[in-house]
């Protein structure tokens, strides 16, 4: 990339950095944190990350004028426990059911959020913040990301738009906030989830013919203009970003704010969201930090989601509990240097259990991953199970309309391999060199070449599970089937409950 894009920062972004003096001034004082979160963002869609038809100012500022992180891995490719994760700093796997989705998010479990405010922070949440999750019946007096702030609304958003004014909100924020103290605040944008307006992203002006459609995808018309519709909704979500950018800006509270954006899990679309292949779980990340951090550059790390809560802990002069796993990336802001700085960040994990009423008696689909080196590593541990949700509703992909086409022309030739993909049971091995697969086509498990690096990843990922404390290590794995569900079934799914598929234990309301 990024010579170009480093040039870029440099030439308009490096002059706006404080002097030296005023920096060491905000140096002594505790930072804001800013989290904006997008909600189904796979890591390519960024401006900064070289793509040429979405337009992301909001997120390249962040980017040019902090650091862009080119190697982000979720904890889960599911919008609760990858939530859970960030929050807690654990993995999903280590927090009963706020490791899974649409349960409850045990009171026990000790977020950055409210760590923060007992150390004199000012908290707060516009948007989606933890969740989907039944909190309230867990004990929790609001949502664990923070008080919410959804006052103001936008009015007759686009369809599949949230008509929640985030920025607005976050100037409500601001102006509640008590004097001198920092503030903690988690944007959470239900931008760029399912459902879509269809033709938004062509009424914006797009043109089908700039689209790069992922390997794993078939490119028709069709296709390409669902992925703009998908850019519509992220340059929605970036727009509030920038927004409050500015207003931190003009009010002077941006060089010392830790800005820090990312997405849950990737887009929603088949072969990604809901899947641990690498468009699933690589989701776009950049910070920025004026006061501290020098801009302009990009890293190579692993950074896990399970690094954020220690990184503003650290950053905000709070105690790390022991019981997070994660690493504070406060270093990799303040080192100064590009490329790979932190050699030893060499894994990180991600993992899945039920996503939606998808399967036979609302089974989940467990499966666990590993990222080292160029290679990603999937064990899945129920390949019996179809991954994408039980035929004909394979109910774990989001309806949109390229689900439909890929449903519709499943039988031709050329789409066929990919419906397989995508839709398809898979081995409970699966390896890919992501340097040359990044969508996760060729399996290489079993290939003579590779099996050294398929034992030792299996090895390594068997042992770390075991001292995470694993259910599914420990012969406790069916704990993760009895855990209830509060949500309604999606409409498309009423079937599965009249042909009596669901229990209704796992249908609590």
């Amino acid at each position: 990339m990024p010579d170009r894009f480093a040039r870029f920062t440099r030439r308009n972004f490096l002059g706006t950095f404080a002097a030296p003096a005023v920096i060491r001034s905000a140096a002594a004082r505790r930072p804001n944190i800013l989290i904006a979160i997008a909600d189904d963002q796979s890591y390519p869609h960024t401006g900064a990350m070289g793509d040429k038809v979405v337009k992301t100012p909001g997120f390249d500022r962040v980017a040019a004028q902090g650091v862009l992180f080119r190697q982000c891995y979720s904890l889960s490719p599911g919008c609760a426990p990858a939530r859970a994760g960030l929050l807690t700093g654990r993995y999903p796997w280590q927090l009963e059911e706020a490791g899974t989705h649409a349960s409850l998010f045990p009171r026990k479990f000790t977020v950055f959020p409210e760590l923060l405010e007992r150390h004199g922070y000012f908290v707060g949440l516009t948007g989606k913040g933890a969740g989907p999750c039944n909190y309230t019946d867990a004990g929790w007096p609001h949502n664990p990301a923070g008080p919410s702030f959804d006052k103001y609304k936008v009015a007759n958003p686009p369809r599949g738009i949230s008509s929640n004014d985030y920025a607005r909100n976050f100037e409500d924020f601001l102006n509640a906030r008590p004097k001198d103290r920092p503030f903690c605040f988690w944007y959470g944008g239900h931008e760029p989830h399912r459902i879509y307006e269809k033709g938004a992203g062509l009424k914006a002006g797009k043109r089908l013919e700039d689209v790069v459609v992922p390997p794993f995808l078939p490119d028709s018309p069709e296709v390409r203009s669902d992925i703009l519709d998908y850019y519509y909704e992220i340059e929605y979500f970036d727009s509030h970003l920038a927004r409050m950018l500015d207003l931190l800006e003009k009010r002077g509270e941006l060089e010392n704010t830790i800005v820090l954006v990312t997405a849950d899990n990737g887009m929603s679309f088949p072969g990604a969201k809901a899947t641990m292949y690498d468009y699933g779980i690589h989701v776009p990340l950049a910070v920025m930090w004026l006061a501290q951090c020098k801009g302009g550059r990009v890293s190579d790390d692993l950074i896990s989601f399970a690094d954020f809560a220690p990184t503003f802990l650290e950053a905000a002069g709070v105690p790390i509990p022991g019981e997070m796993v994660g690493r504070s990336m406060v270093n990799l802001l303040r080192s100064g240097k590009s490329g790979v700085i932190e050699p030893d960040r060499r894994r990180v994990f991600s993992g899945r259990e039920r996503h939606s009423h998808a399967r036979f008696d609302n089974l989940g689909y467990p499966a666990r991953a590993l990222r080292e080196g160029n290679y990603l590593y999937v064990w899945n541990m129920k390949p019996d199970r179809w991954p994408a949700g039980d035929p004909e509703l394979y109910a774990d992909i989001d309806n949109g309309p390229t689900k439909q086409w890929m449903l519709e022309h499943r039988n031709d030739p050329k789409v066929a391999p990919l419906f397989e993909h995508g839709f398809g049971k898979r081995p409970e091995e699966q390896l890919f060199d992501i340097s040359k697969d990044p969508g996760c086509l060729k399996n290489l498990a079993g290939q003579a070449a590779y099996e050294s690096v398929r034992k030792s990843m299996r090895a390594a990922l068997e042992k770390a599970l075991k001292d995470h404390g694993d259910p599914r290590m420990l012969g406790k794995g069916d704990i993760w089937e009895s855990y209830p569900r509060f949500s309604e079934m999606r409409p498309e799914l009423g079937g599965f409950a009249e042909r009596g598929k669901v229990n209704p234990k796992y249908l609590v309301k």
